[in-house]
């Protein structure tokens, strides 16, 4: 018999609203039961809804919310006030806000639907917690260059815990899309262009997010793997673009990731905003329920992207709001957001019979499954509690973790004559650029909750670091993307009166993310302008790339002897730059996305397929795959990053070179630090089909291992193979392996040589 109390945050919402939920039908379903009988929790509920309730439990809308507007990230909806949104909550209307503001917001939209409606069922509070609620830590394309997926559960599990005190059930993520082209904007929610390394960190969102507790625990916010599927693979980067891929593709590239964190638990997915291969994805029946529900047997929550039923009407695909409510429906969208459609158009489609009761009453159950999961059917106060909003918020372990997380994010690009790390004393330090100081394009792209005023900037974190502050010059020399009188001489009078020039610029956080596209994916020509006067001062130049996305880098910032990618890191930003320039920390992060030539490469990955005229490394021949001006490769590689230390790979040992079909086959390499600093290396493991049905891409990452390595040190890294790490979408669209020789590389790099062999599966 399970027991039941009213908790804390029960009583903190009064002892009369307390009472009127104990004495609720809903409250009586779940007591009617033990706890582990579900569908006889939510059958009981259900038979008591009318129709318009039950659309109504399918309806997610914006919060409007009096005491506090949340922050606007899409196109406003229909105006409406707290009042209003209450009265519809308590009409049975809504199911569901997302992006309110806090505990007592929910606090009172929960005594509506608990106290006040006809069923007493609670709502679902939503929101997007990207990368961070109040504590806001790296971009996940940032943190996911630490090949670190506990790091990346580390930090999830602090904003889920934080955004649960704030009221908030469920998160609308992880971004798990693979992103292959640096011109979309969106490619900072995710992990970048390689699947394994977005099947990894998947999983390791999805884990952070929900605890390890169960979706009850007070701490546990839902997770919501998006956007379903293939958003990445927007033609030209252009956001919420068409996507024609193949089905093989689907299952090989864009498919895996969303699979890891289903596993992982995520109860529920997104559709997606872009069409597949002519159909949207979110009245797309063959991806939303043929291969989800069918194949995989997902049985969690599908909910719509903002307002994306109602877009099907510009896509072309439905005539009317109707057709659009119809379409998306019966396709598998259990819950729409923001639209309103399911509350206006579901009541009458099933009166006419053009909807299954039996379709309505499936979406309703998942909805009420998702709530019952999260314990709000045991106590729907259990996460809105005022005081733990205002003490578990920006605590010290927090911000120490977002240090820790920036820190680990920066990749070190280019490193000549050990220019760094920088030493805290005995050095007059310019630090120039746009981003060189202020409040401002700190915490990055879609961050809700965050803000730039609450962070600490890279002035004051450098300032922090160094011995003498009074020897640190700030000057910001230019701006975002547009020159400022007087700013250049400015700035090359700082450089000229310093040891050393710290350059810090990039783009701004409305640069990246949603809607942002860039058709140019370069450093604004403004501060390329300043860029080339401060190097013609002569003075060393460590460059600080500020960005959302991989750069096409170009002359002067190239020449600098030291680049390193800062990203968008939070608030810990300038304090966690500050830590690997002065070697507080040694830089171990890796790029998770591969770096241009120049953005007409683009879209541009790592694995690609070789073409019958591959063009040979470092040779430009006619008549080959490459372009005229630029090899068919990559700047800076996926996978690329330096240390402090001075790292090379020798001794491999392919374990005999034959891997049986049902067996293991375990390599290895020897790594070694050789310099004088201690440092982490990234070691990967890729490798090649020489030979198969379909054909393969020229490397393929398989594994990896974070290596710490004093100087002097070395040590035998190892990888364990089997048949499931060879497997491919064969040509009956299943996967498979086919017998014959394998190419490997234990590299730093998906275009380094490290050391290489063969191997052949029996």
């Amino acid at each position: 018999m399970t027991h039941y109390r009213t908790s804390r945050r029960a009583v903190l919402m009064g002892a009369g609203a307390a009472a009127a939920w104990l004495a609720s039908p809903a409250r009586a379903a779940m007591q009617a039961v033990d706890g582990t009988s579900l569908p006889r929790t939510v059958e009981a509920l259900l038979g008591r809804m009318t129709v318009e309730e039950k659309a109504g439990q399918l309806t997610l809308m914006a919060a409007a919310w009096a005491g506090g507007a949340a922050v606007s990230l899409n196109p406003a909806g229909a105006a409406t006030s707290f009042d209003a949104q209450v009265a519809e909550v308590r009409a049975g209307r809504i199911g569901g806000v997302f992006n309110g503001n806090g505990a007592e917001m929910a606090r009172q939209m929960q005594i509506a639907a608990t106290r006040e409606s006809r069923l007493k069922v609670p709502m679902l509070f939503a929101a997007d917690i990207i990368h961070g609620f109040r504590t806001v830590f790296p971009m996940p394309l940032a943190e996911a260059g630490s090949f670190d997926p506990e790091l990346a559960r580390r930090t999830a599990r602090a904003a889920g815990a934080e955004a649960a005190a704030a009221g908030i059930d469920w998160t609308f993520a992880p971004m798990v899309d693979v992103a292959r082209d640096a011109r979309w904007g969106r490619g900072i929610e995710g992990a970048g262009e390689d699947v394994l390394l977005n099947r990894v960190m998947a999983d390791a969102r999805v884990r952070g997010f929900q605890g390890e507790n169960g979706l009850a625990a007070p701490d546990a916010v839902a997770a919501c793997a998006k956007h379903f599927a293939a958003y990445g693979a927007a033609e030209a980067g252009l956001d919420y673009n068409t996507v024609d891929v193949s089905e093989r593709t689907l299952r090989e590239i864009y498919f895996p990731s969303f699979q890891s964190a289903f596993e992982a638990g995520a109860p529920t997915t997104m559709a997606s905003f872009n069409e597949l291969s002519g159909v949207p994805a979110t009245a797309n029946e063959w991806l939303l329920t043929q291969v989800l529900r069918d194949e995989w047997g997902f049985d969690g929550l599908v909910v719509s992207d903002y307002t994306g039923d109602m877009e099907l009407i510009a896509h072309g695909f439905a005539a009317d709001e109707r057709e659009a409510t119809r379409l998306a429906f019966l396709a598998g969208v259990d819950m729409s957001m923001q639209s309103g459609f399911y509350i206006r158009h579901l009541p009458d489609l099933v009166a006419t019979g053009e909807v299954p009761m039996k379709r309505l009453d499936q979406a309703v159950r998942r909805v009420l499954a998702l709530k019952v999961h999260l314990g709000l059917f045991d106590d729907p106060f259990r996460r809105i509690d005022p005081e733990r909003e205002r003490t578990k918020v920006r605590t010290a372990e927090n911000l120490a973790l977002a240090r820790e997380a920036g820190s680990r994010s920066v990749v070190l690009l280019k490193n000549d004559g050990e220019l760094l790390p920088l030493p805290r004393s005995g050095r007059r330090i310019a630090l120039i650029g746009p981003f060189a100081a202020g409040q401002h394009d700190l915490i990055g792209p879609w961050n809700v909750y965050g803000t730039d005023a609450e962070a600490v900037d890279l002035a004051t974190g450098i300032r922090m670091a160094v011995a003498d502050p009074a020897l640190v010059t700030v000057t910001e020399g230019s701006g975002i993307d547009a020159p400022l009188d007087g700013g250049i001489e400015q700035a090359v009078a700082a450089a000229q009166g310093a040891d050393v020039v710290v350059l810090a610029i990039g783009e701004s956080q409305r640069m990246s993310g949603e809607a942002q596209s860039r058709t140019e994916i370069a450093v604004p020509a403004p501060q390329m302008a300043l860029a080339a006067a401060v190097a013609a001062t002569g003075k060393p130049v460590v460059v600080l790339l500020r960005t959302g996305r991989a750069l096409a880098l170009e002359q002067p910032v190239l020449d600098a002897p030291a680049i390193l990618v800062t990203w968008f890191l939070g608030s810990q930003d300038g304090p966690a730059i500050a830590d690997v320039l002065f070697g507080q920390v040694a830089p171990s992060a890796r790029l998770p996305v591969s770096f241009p030539f120049a953005t007409g490469q683009v879209p541009y990955h790592y694995a690609h397929k070789s073409t019958g005229r591959p063009n040979p490394p470092g040779n430009l021949q006619e008549y080959k795959a490459r372009y005229r001006d630029w090899p068919n490769a990559a700047r800076f590689p996926f996978g690329h990053g330096l240390t402090y230390g001075t790292i090379s790979y020798s001794a491999l040992d392919l374990g005999g070179g034959r891997l049986a079909r049902d067996g293991k086959l375990t390599v290895s390499a020897t790594i070694a630090n050789n310099g004088r600093y201690a440092a982490t290396e990234v070691v990967q493991l890729y490798i090649r089909d020489t030979t198969a049905s379909i054909t393969r891409p020229v490397r393929e990452l398989k594994a990896f291992r974070r290596v710490a390595l004093a100087p002097g040190e070395s040590t035998a890294v190892s990888f364990t193979l089997s048949r499931a790490d060879l497997l491919f979408i064969g040509t009956n669209l299943e996967p498979t392996v086919e017998p014959g020789r394998f190419q490997l590389w234990i590299a730093p790099s998906a275009e380094a040589e490290g050391v290489s062999g063969e191997f052949t599966l029996a």
